[in-house]
């Protein structure tokens, strides 16, 4: 049982339970590359390499590319976020506690889902270290700049995500908020904070790692970042008659993996 239920007693609070503001499940499993139903503690994803095209002579064979073939392998871990529902306290509330756990057990799987993501992210040897500013045009058209080069599609399938306070710092540059640039469907304030700028979805994530006041923002493709899912997230209440209470249990089995650290860009910036 939670510590904290009293404070959901009708005595004391209205029937609607607020749960405390946190990010409502994964919102990065779809900007990756996804393999589901994994069976095993381990998978790989394939990493395939350019090819070049050349001519042949009349007559002659056809020139083989032999492209380059690598595995990368990807780590499967169980995780688990379960909470007691003591049956004489769901007497005192007239909201469904059960259900209350339920959702707040499959946000925090959620949010780890988006750890493991970031995680991979974080293993790319691209990074824009420029620590005094925030994060200003010069450091995006930089990173741009270095996407074309190294050839990372343009094909609509780039993510950007930034800190909070970097989402501000964009929304004071003129090329990103402005529909002078953008035009009024791609505002970022229309809807959702995400707007497309550049060939790529920008989205604020408040999970992105911070260490001495630097926040870590990357800027990738989908290809990049494999996702293994051995067991989806699912939960499951029992009754246990020697605790008088349900349990409620949430639970998956999942890894990520840099796939290819030339399709990632980390930009730091100041908070």
């Amino acid at each position: 049982m939670s510590d904290s239920i009293d404070q959901g007693f009708v005595d004391h609070f209205q029937a609607d339970v607020h749960q405390a503001y946190q990010r409502m499940g994964s919102k990065l499993r779809n900007t990756v590359r996804v393999k589901n139903a994994v069976k095993g503690a381990t998978t790989v994803f394939q990493k395939v390499g350019k090819g070049v095209a050349t001519t042949k002579s009349r007559h002659g064979k056809v020139p083989v590319m032999n492209l380059d073939h690598d595995s990368v392998r990807c780590d499967l871990r169980d995780y688990y976020a379960g909470d007691w529902v003591d049956a004489l306290d769901e007497l005192k509330i007239n909201h469904d506690e059960k259900m209350v756990l339920a959702n707040a057990g499959a946000w925090a799987l959620g949010r780890k889902t988006d750890e493991l993501i970031i995680n991979a992210l974080s293993g790319t040897l691209d990074v824009i270290a420029d620590q005094d500013e925030g994060l200003t045009l010069a450091k995006i058209l930089s990173a741009f700049e270095g996407m074309g080069a190294r050839d990372v599609p343009d094909d609509g399938q780039r993510y950007a995500i930034v800190g909070w306070k970097q989402w501000s710092d964009l929304l004071a540059i003129r090329e990103f908020a402005s529909s002078d640039y953008v035009g009024d469907d791609d505002l970022p304030w229309k809807g959702t904070q995400a707007k497309r700028w550049l060939g790529t979805l920008w989205m604020p994530h408040s999970g992105l790692p911070v260490a001495a006041n630097i926040r870590s923002c990357f800027w990738y493709h989908r290809t990049a970042i494999g996702h293994a899912i051995g067991a989806d997230v699912q939960s499951d209440i029992t009754w246990h008659g020697d605790h008088a209470a349900h349990f409620v249990n949430n639970s998956m089995s999942q890894g990520a993996c840099l796939i290819d650290g030339g399709g990632v860009t980390c930009l730091q910036a100041k908070e």
